[in-house]
């Protein structure tokens, strides 16, 4: 067995991709457990555990789970793994509504940028360039 590696917050966060501050809001809000204190200066001291623990939360949150659904799913992974299954696959089914819901409205707003590209590409206000000659009126 290996002794066990206690990492500072810098090393934390160079290793996860979260800023020293983001670190300290999970540990106020229960997201990540508070760290070992020691030392002489009472430094943070983190494990492994910690690193893998905020990776996944990290990942989590940029592909745009909640901190809310990112806990609950964390907290299904400490309790019993092998029984959350079908819990984690409501989560990210809901998340995947939200998502396709995202995608629908970004293939909108594409759409209308590649109608006013068209509009516009003219240069000129009056015209062909509906929404420049809107901006221009109110003015």
């Amino acid at each position: 067995m290996r002794p066990q590696v206690y990492l500072t917050i810098g090393e934390l966060a160079a290793r996860t991709g979260c800023t020293a501050e983001v670190i300290r809001y999970y540990e106020r809000e229960g997201v990540i457990p508070k760290p070992l204190r020691r030392g002489t200066g009472r430094y943070r001291q983190y494990r492994e555990a910690d690193v893998e623990r905020l990776s996944f939360l990290h990942r989590a949150r940029k592909l745009s789970f909640t901190l809310p659904e990112v806990m609950e799913l964390i907290a299904l992974a400490d309790k019993s793994p092998k029984r959350s299954g079908a819990t984690v696959a409501t989560i990210a089914r809901s998340h995947l509504v939200r998502v396709e819901s995202k995608l629908d409205q970004l293939a909108a707003l594409r759409d209308e940028l590649i109608r006013v590209i068209a509009e516009c590409a003219g240069g000129n206000a009056d015209g062909d360039c509906r929404m420049l000659g809107a901006l221009s009126e109110r003015t």
